[in-house]
């Protein structure tokens, strides 16, 4: 006895043909049926005839006359995410740019948690839905992170040498999963405290002659060079030097760095044809990719111990030996005496440094924006540094600088409501079907919307507001990490490794700063952001600074 079973509605619908004769169950049926469709959730399966009703058994099943509609709510067919309307050549892009984030938000209040664009050619859909989120994260059947698919909105930087930016299928995937998360664990970046609160007080004396001239300063530019100035330290043990006077450029490494990341994004607003011109953008972006590894290798020559002893990676206390990132990598071994390959060394130390540099730099550009902006954050933030200070020459540990409660609350809420990072896109590697009965057909490309996740008001009590005390309930970022309703640095097994390094780097930079100077809001205009950088930074934020005296 076969029975006929389809998804979708009107002329967009998908039949598969079963024997029933080989189930003896309900629940091995819809196992079954939602493996052949693609149902992330096999509980969400609903069976029902052509009025609609509902099929619970077996038997129910067996007896219809009817085709079988399987859905993923009692109500609604199983269709496409819905979107605006598109306007010949460039689809949606005017519902998009310039306000990307608010339009986001805009347009999911009014199609719902999935909704679908098409921009100057290329579709994404997109969710602020945590339930959905949780599946598209999963490395699974249904979901991968493929950086070489053309329409995967880091195509541009799609080095499959390293973790961040290879495909989940590269060969480089594997062993660069295995050597660097060690590097960012929380024992490593104990390890390399000196360091970071070394880099972080390097900008002190310009910081203190701007002072002493009652100049306000662009937030970013100054955020961009301390950044890069710890990630550097951290990664290769060298001190750029950023800091000699408020008018010191970045050092050349990070200006190629720049200059690398800028080409690329204008690479990937141009044809695929461009690439094969032997001048142009295409040509720079060769030539200047080739100097960044340069530049790079060459930091690399002078940190390592090339003939220091191997470290073990089985062995949590080996980073000790290890002077920076670059070396334990570089030094690392396996229990079968492996260790990276060198040209993934090298490939990783130059995406961690300029993945680093690019997210830290903005994270805290908004963090400094948020003491200012918040009335009495600033406040709270100095008296708590200062009663866990103790003196003016203190040394933080990993343990300490964790360990202030408003600190971390005061970061987990600046992470929510000013997260730097929205580009997290998965690749469907088949036709599957959401929560909510949402299609999502093979090779598309969705995106979990961290800044539209992370204010939606289905999850969050007054999400517009920026409230640090929030976080001072028990167990509540634990509980939002599990349900997907926070994750700003991804979740799965291609999440962000160097979150440790992340909130370690912010919260030592905001105890360093804050216990100096007090910032004012100096901006002469309404605060914008970039909408079409890797990350999302303020433009045009300044800050006033006056050093502390007492």
């Amino acid at each position: 006895m076969y029975k006929e079973f389809y998804i979708g509605c009107q002329n967009n619908v998908h039949s598969h043909r079963l024997d029933m004769s080989s189930f003896t169950s309900i629940e091995q049926l819809t196992t079954t049926l939602a493996k052949v469709f693609g149902f992330v959730d096999t509980k969400s399966l609903w069976l029902v005839d052509h009025k609609g009703s509902h099929l619970s058994t077996l038997k129910d099943v067996q007896e219809t006359k009817d085709n079988v509609e399987l859905r993923a709510t009692c109500r609604e067919s199983i269709r496409e995410p819905p979107g605006p309307r598109l306007v010949p050549f460039v689809g949606n892009r005017y519902e998009l740019y310039p306000d990307v984030l608010g339009n986001y938000d805009r347009l999911f209040s009014l199609y719902g948690p999935m909704i679908k664009t098409v921009n100057m050619g290329t579709t994404i859909y997109h969710t602020n839905d945590p339930a959905i989120a949780r599946h598209l994260l999963r490395e699974d059947g249904f979901f991968t992170k493929s950086t070489s698919d053309s329409s995967h909105p880091l195509h541009y930087m799609a080095d499959q040498d390293c973790l961040f930016t290879c495909d989940s299928a590269s060969p480089a995937f594997a062993p660069s999963h295995k050597f660097v998360p060690p590097t960012m664990s929380p024992r490593a970046v104990a390890h390399f405290m000196p360091l970071i609160q070394d880099a972080a007080q390097s900008i002190f004396p310009a910081f203190d002659q701007l002072a002493e001239a009652d100049l306000a300063v662009n937030v970013y530019q100054y955020m961009f060079k301390l950044a890069s100035q710890i990630v550097w330290r951290v990664m290769l043990n060298q001190d750029l030097k950023h800091f000699e006077s408020p008018k010191t450029p970045p050092s050349v490494p990070i200006r190629l760095f720049g200059q690398y990341l800028s080409l690329m994004k204008k690479s990937s607003m141009q044809p695929q044809w461009f690439k094969y011109i032997p001048f142009g953008v295409s040509t720079k972006l060769k030539n200047v990719r080739q100097q960044v590894l340069d530049t790079t290798e060459e930091a690399m020559d002078v940190s390592i111990q090339k003939n220091g002893p191997p470290l073990s990676l089985s062995d949590p206390k080996a980073i000790q030996g290890a002077t920076c990132v670059a070396d334990f990598l570089y030094r690392a071994r396996d229990k079968d005496g492996k260790g990276l390959p060198y040209n993934l060394v090298l490939g990783n130390v130059v995406v961690s440094c300029g993945a680093g540099f690019t997210t830290s730099s903005s994270l805290l550009s908004w963090a400094l924006y948020s003491l200012v902006r918040y009335p009495g954050n600033q406040e709270r933030l100095f008296e708590e540094i200062a009663s866990h200070r103790g003196n003016v020459d203190k040394r933080w540990t990993y343990d300490e600088i964790h360990d202030m409660k408003f600190l971390d609350c005061f970061v987990k809420e600046v992470l929510r409501l000013h997260s730097p990072s929205f580009q997290t896109a998965r690749n469907a590697k088949q036709d599957t079907i959401l929560p909510g009965g949402y299609l999502i057909p093979k090779n598309s490309i969705v995106i979990a919307c961290f800044p539209s996740i992370h204010k939606n008001p289905a999850h969050w009590d007054n999400p517009l507001r920026f409230d640090p005390d929030r976080w001072a309930q028990q167990g509540l970022a634990a509980q939002m990490a599990r349900q997907g309703s926070y994750t700003p640095f991804a979740a799965g097994g291609r999440g962000c490794v160097g979150f440790n390094l992340a909130l370690t780097q912010v919260k030592v930079v905001l105890a360093e700063l804050a216990y100096r100077y007090e910032f004012d809001d100096s901006s002469p205009e309404a605060v914008m952001y970039d909408p079409e950088f890797l990350v999302v930074r303020p433009l045009n934020f300044y800050a006033g600074i006056t050093k502390r005296v007492h």
